[in-house]
């Protein structure tokens, strides 16, 4: 009679230790998709569901047209769809300093897209142009500066160039191509704020911006000229909250995409450039943000005297969004 109580005792005991190996691998599996090191990855809390995507936008190359995809891959370093990823691609002076709608405004006239493994562009009065996304090893890779950092990028060519150079039509320029196989930048060192584990290519500084259609319809009812969100260039438009509400969402969850807030993006003289004329205003609709969209005196090493519109993500679960995917904050 005792033995078969041991035997019973001891079959409990090894279905007790399956049943927490199971548990143990069950959560080891659950958390494996997370990015190494991203704070707060499998956090707790409550999901509350704060609006929907109403807009996804890739930037491939910085400064030019932005390209609306109804879903897109979040990637650690901002949105993918297909072949194209936001902001790969860079516009620089022959020695290497990135070239951006603030010194050329008409950049943001040359619309991009990508067919059967080629990146396309097209501008007013300039024939399309086709060329690789995925370029010869023969091309050089150069040195390159993007806010007083370095980065590399493959050069796109000479063809690619000229036809840069002659639709700006002021010096000579180059496109370049950031490869997985390079260094990112690091987000930290732009805004001390990101993680060490937050990069990115070209973009200013972060993976993922969002803004709300609510913040834009406040700014419209303040101009007489009223701006549209391509002043702006989000990577995810969000309806169905108040204005500036974004400005609070500390942890995020859109699809199977778990995001954190970062900071507040702090506007320049970008938004003033007319999207549809590639003219630079260098007055509205900046001037009218700065009169109520101005940080607390406690974040002005932060922000400076530059106005808040909108707010940077990083991303600490990777994974696929689409548009009319709610979006909700995880409240502790």
């Amino acid at each position: 009679m005792s033995a078969a109580w041991g035997a019973l005792g001891r079959g409990l005991w090894a279905a007790a230790a399956a049943l927490a190996l199971g548990a143990l691998l069950g959560a080891w599996r659950w958390g494996g998709g997370r990015r190494r090191g991203a704070a707060g990855g499998g956090r707790g809390g409550r999901r509350e569901r704060v609006g929907t995507v109403s807009g996804l936008f890739v930037y491939p190359v910085k400064s030019c047209r932005g390209v609306a995809v109804p879903r897109a891959q979040v990637t650690p370093m901002g949105l993918r769809s297909g072949e194209l990823r936001d902001r790969f691609w860079l516009v620089t002076k022959e020695d290497g300093h990135m070239v951006t709608a603030r010194q050329e405004p008409r950049l943001v006239l040359v619309s991009v897209g990508c067919e059967k493994g080629c990146l396309t562009l097209n501008a007013p009065a300039m024939e399309k142009l086709c060329f690789p996304v995925n370029l010869s090893r023969k091309n050089p890779v150069r040195n390159c500066r993007v806010f007083g950092l370095d980065i590399q990028g493959r050069d796109c060519g000479d063809e690619v160039a000229r036809w840069i150079t002659t639709f700006l039509n002021t010096e000579p320029y180059r496109l370049v191509h950031f490869e997985p196989s390079m260094v990112p930048r690091k987000s930290k060192d732009v805004i001390n704020l990101f993680r060490t584990t937050d990069e990115v290519a070209y973009p200013d500084c972060s993976p993922v911006l969002i803004l709300t259609e609510a913040s834009l319809e406040d700014l419209n009812t303040r101009l007489e000229k009223k701006v549209k969100m391509e002043n702006f260039r989000p990577n995810i438009l969000v309806t169905g909250c108040s204005a500036y509400e974004e400005d609070s969402w500390e942890d995020i969850l859109i699809g199977d995409v778990e995001m954190k807030g970062t900071v507040c993006c702090a506007r320049c003289i970008l938004t003033t450039v007319n999207p549809d004329t590639g003219v630079l205003d260098r007055k509205e609709p900046l001037e009218t943000l700065k009169s109520y969209r101005l940080c607390d005196p406690s974040e002005r090493h932060l922000y400076k005297s530059s106005p808040l519109f909108g707010r940077y993500f990083a991303v600490d679960k990777t994974g696929t969004i689409q548009v009319g995917d709610p979006v909700y904050k995880i409240v502790q």
